[in-house]
């Protein structure tokens, strides 16, 4: 299936395409555009568009898109659930909420500047997520 999103990935709109590569779907196709382009090309394209303005799987009250996925989806992996208090607390600009979050900001911000394309930052991080989601199952395990 074909996702689409807004273009200049942060940390939903990378937390988002690992989650639905690794939980949702594993065939992904994963288009990033303009802000302005997504509803459109989501509709030419026939792809799920997310994290933007007007679609479904977009921020929900105090949940970011990673969490709306997560309920949608009906994920109940607890260490998902970790990782989605991360996830949203670095993308919502409320650190203080998590003691990892703001690494996870930084992190973000530092393969945004040294991966301006979309593509190959998404690919590049996901290693990062699958640490991040490793380390998430130790702390829920215990």
């Amino acid at each position: 299936m074909k996702w689409i999103t807004r273009s200049h990935v942060h940390v939903d709109r990378v937390a988002c395409p690992w989650l639905i590569t690794r939980f949702v779907d594993s065939e992904a196709e994963f288009l990033f555009v303009p802000k302005k382009q997504v509803l459109d090309l989501a509709r030419e394209n026939s792809a799920i568009p997310f994290d933007t303005p007007g679609a479904d799987l977009h921020h929900r009250e105090d949940l970011c898109t990673f969490e709306v996925i997560i309920k949608e989806y009906g994920l109940t992996d607890r260490a998902l659930h970790r990782m989605a208090a991360i996830v949203n607390a670095a993308d919502t600009d409320n650190l203080d909420r998590d003691p990892v979050a703001a690494g996870l900001e930084a992190i973000a911000v530092g393969y945004s500047l040294r991966f301006p394309d979309d593509m190959e930052n998404i690919e590049l991080q996901f290693e990062v997520y699958d640490a991040l989601y490793a380390w998430c199952r130790l702390q829920v395990a215990a």
